[in-house]
């Protein structure tokens, strides 16, 4: 054993760290998996920046999960290689998050115009696929939207003239979209409502959840004295 000061003591004397970074890493997975969720009906499924965004939210979620257990295990067995692992896979985390904020910003405008397209994809499929007419239903029913832009899209659909589904209805009744009145409707378009939803879900929730955690470690790090303690220098 050799003496010295153990980086990020203070995890040693609260482990609260490590159960907040674990808390942390389950809202990053739950975001990543609700916004996959929404990508899945709104969008035709493929490699695109749309679907690798929650894939990565939910594989630092992952990740983040095994690197709270290693700090949880260095910092009880005061070992000093798995403590510096700890700290490595910290910055490879920090990275990942930097890289997706700044792939996320790039391909914002890609994102939005697929999304628009394949929603007005699955409009034209409306009625005549029962599967696309329950998802679209959905959709509009718990967005509180109609249409991509607005309600006039569905006058463009040649299946829907002079009406509009009745999940585009504020109050939803049988046939309550067939010759409507505009103010019984919702009129804002779905594209931007759902775009809104992923903004804050994704970037709030997943920037808070990850803000978080850092910020904990760094607390913990201001928290660490430099006395004279054993510490393990192997990695055993």
């Amino acid at each position: 054993l050799a003496r010295g000061c153990i980086w990020l003591r203070g995890v040693k004397f609260n482990m609260q760290v490590p159960a907040v970074m674990w808390v942390g890493a389950v809202g990053l997975i739950a975001v990543g998996v609700a916004t996959q969720l929404v990508l899945n009906q709104t969008m035709t499924r493929g490699a695109t920046p749309s679907f690798l965004l929650p894939v990565v939210i939910i594989a630092v979620g992952a990740f983040l999960f095994l690197v709270a257990f290693v700090g949880c295990c260095g910092a009880c067995k005061e070992n000093y290689c798995l403590m510096i692992t700890f700290a490595i896979f910290l910055s490879l985390i920090m990275l990942v998050e930097v890289a997706a904020a700044i792939a996320g910003y790039e391909f914002r405008d890609k994102v939005r115009s697929e999304f628009n397209k394949d929603f007005r994809q699955q409009m034209k499929n409306y009625p005549k696929a029962n599967e696309t007419a329950s998802i679209l239903d959905k959709m509009q029913k718990d967005f509180k939207c109609c249409g991509a832009a607005n309600y006039t899209d569905w006058e463009k659909i040649p299946t829907m003239a002079s009406r509009v589904p009745d999940s585009c209805c504020v109050n939803i009744t049988n046939n309550c979209g067939v010759h409507f009145v505009v103010k019984d409707i919702h009129t804002e378009g779905c594209v931007e409502k759902i775009a809104a939803w992923l903004r804050k879900n994704v970037l709030v929730g997943g920037g808070a959840c990850s803000a978080l955690v850092h910020i904990l470690v760094i607390m913990s790090q201001m928290w660490c004295h430099c006395d004279t303690v054993p510490i393990s220098t192997t990695c055993l």
